[in-house]
């Protein structure tokens, strides 16, 4: 199954490729290699889903933000390669939490990205990963995840 197969069955929709709000690119592609820029999660007027873990915010409403992200990396990584099924591994993701200082669920918060990113990929979906915890994101967004994709020419 394709992952864009994968996706209808799932009742999933990549969101349109966003617009960069400052002075970069989404993405940008060297060779076989994808970088995405960080993103942040949506709703689906546009705006961002905020918040602070450990105060304003659940580990499962992270979650949910990260699994957001995960949508909007494999929409603009689509907007770039044309084809999911291009995509031959997923190198690096890091994932960056608003949070707390004492919050240590930073990992929890991220998997929603990474369990997205396998379950529509498969193994090319596995991949390396930081989890960090940030004093304030842009926008005051909950959670921002930047990766690494490995392309097939």
């Amino acid at each position: 199954m394709s992952p864009e197969q994968k996706l209808s069955s799932l009742n999933l929709t990549l969101p349109p490729p966003p617009d960069p709000i400052a002075q970069y690119r989404p993405a940008r592609l060297i060779g076989t290699t994808l970088y995405l820029s960080g993103h942040g999660p949506k709703n689906p007027d546009g705006s961002f889903i905020t918040g602070r873990l450990g105060q304003t915010a659940s580990v499962e409403e992270g979650y949910a933000a990260a699994r957001n992200i995960g949508l909007h990396l494999l929409s603009v990584a689509k907007s770039v390669v044309g084809d999911l099924s291009r995509i031959e591994a997923v190198a690096k993701v890091f994932g960056m939490v608003n949070a707390e200082p004492d919050f240590t669920d930073h990992a929890w918060v991220v998997d929603g990205c990474s369990d997205l990113l396998v379950e529509i990929l498969g193994d090319a979906g596995y991949h390396a990963r930081s989890a960090v915890g940030m004093g304030s994101l842009p926008f005051g967004m909950m959670v921002e995840i930047e990766a690494i994709l490995s392309i097939r020419p």
